[in-house]
């Protein structure tokens, strides 16, 4: 009873690219190399467009339709849709804000369908919010900014044509501002370095980093300038959190999905000297079955809701920030618990590669160390609900 709906036929995806891309993951993770030949196949079926407005090249796709794909993507090869999604998700949320007026960055969507690739230059060492503050410099000068820090978990690496950074002007007038620009790959100053070596997973993302030093990055490429904090929130940076975070929860139950199928399929041929009839009809295994069951029926229908509300344009006003990072954080949880419980009910077969199931756990733990992870989930979910300013500091004492 697989939970992950076949592919209909009016997906980019086909079910022969799909088992290929399940015969190469162990291999890219083995090997800790980025998955060009999955790459390669999806940029020819158009997945790289999805998102893009058909009135400028690409298919149209809105965010539920997009999590759809991935949902799917993951179920087989999780790291490519993990890696595929930094660059859907500057596509989508650029789409939703050029379909509602504002045409500033179509120049972007133009180029998505001429084939430029856009990686997320987000993530810093020491920066648990990410997009709202930064540790990287952004200093204004005329005719744009220079931005001066170092950008980690840069996925798709080998492929990305532009990185979509943040900085943070300390100089700025009536306090420090935000800075969100987009950097061509090879600007003078951006050096790469090799980080992503025998990492615990999601190993074919190859999410190296990137050093800017002192990049130049003109008026006509810088994105946003907004408010430090919860403040800065306009639409632009909310897509942001819509695009990556719900889709991130349907990578993970993808995965999660498939980790059950194993284990369900494992479970059926696996005997037992006490149990004449199989392991199968062992009443703690059935319990750990539908324990996993159970939590993987709360994740899809929550995940569907957020996913189709946003792009109907449903207005919770500043309510949609808590929505969206509980419609993450839920649907991790629930797929690391699925993934957890799995190893409970396979024993010693799961721990060895070709059992699939020692990859995929690895790749589930990462889940819960995207944004948002637990500690700001938290802090937001509380703070919306106790109607409290979410910059406020938290006191102690």
């Amino acid at each position: 009873m697989p939970l992950i709906a076949k592919t209909p036929a009016s997906s980019v995806l086909t079910d022969d690219m799909l088992e290929r891309f399940w015969e190469r993951a162990p291999v890219y993770d083995r090997e800790n190399r980025f998955f060009q030949e999955d790459f390669d196949e999806l940029r020819e079926a158009g997945y790289y467009v999805m998102a893009v407005p058909a009135e400028l090249g690409g298919l149209g796709m809105n965010l539920a339709e997009v999590c759809q794909e991935q949902r799917r993507l993951a179920y087989y090869a999780p790291a490519t849709a993990l890696a595929s999604n930094m660059h859907l998700y500057w596509t989508g949320l650029i789409a939703d804000i050029w379909r509602a007026g504002d045409t500033s960055l179509e120049w972007l969507l133009k180029g998505a369908a001429e084939g430029e690739i856009y990686a997320a230059g987000h993530a810093e060492t020491g920066n648990d919010v990410p997009t709202l503050y930064s540790s990287t410099k952004a200093e204004r000068v005329d005719g744009g900014y220079r931005f001066t820090g170092r950008k980690s978990f840069g996925s798709m690496g080998p492929a990305w044509t532009w990185l979509g950074i943040h900085g943070m002007d300390t100089d700025a007038a009536n306090g420090p501002k935000v800075v969100h620009a987009f950097v061509p790959r090879g600007a003078e100053g951006m050096s790469y370095k090799s980080t992503w070596d025998g990492v615990l997973g999601m190993r074919a993302t190859r999410s190296d980093d990137t050093i800017l030093d002192g990049v130049f990055v003109p008026d006509e490429q810088i994105a946003r300038v907004v408010p430090t904090g919860f403040a800065g929130i306009d639409e632009f940076v909310l897509g942001i959190f819509a695009w990556a975070l719900i889709a991130f929860g349907n990578i993970y139950y993808g995965l999660a999905q498939r980790v059950f199928d194993i284990v369900v399929a494992q479970l059926k041929g696996k005997s037992s000297y006490p149990l004449p009839r199989g392991m199968v009809h062992h009443a703690e295994a059935q319990h750990d079955i539908a324990d996993m069951a159970l939590e993987l029926e709360r994740i899809g229908p929550h995940l569907d809701v957020v996913a189709q509300e946003y792009a109907d344009g449903v207005d919770y006003g500043p309510a949609w920030g808590p929505r969206i990072v509980a419609a993450k954080y839920c649907a991790v949880e629930s797929a690391w618990s699925v993934v957890d419980k799995a190893f409970e009910v396979t024993g010693g077969f799961g721990i060895f590669p070709a059992s699939n199931l020692e990859r995929l756990f690895r790749d589930a733990r990462l889940g819960r160390l995207h944004p948002a992870n637990a500690h700001l989930t938290r802090e937001i979910m509380a703070k919306a609900h106790l109607g409290l300013d979410l910059d406020e500091q938290p006191r102690w004492g």
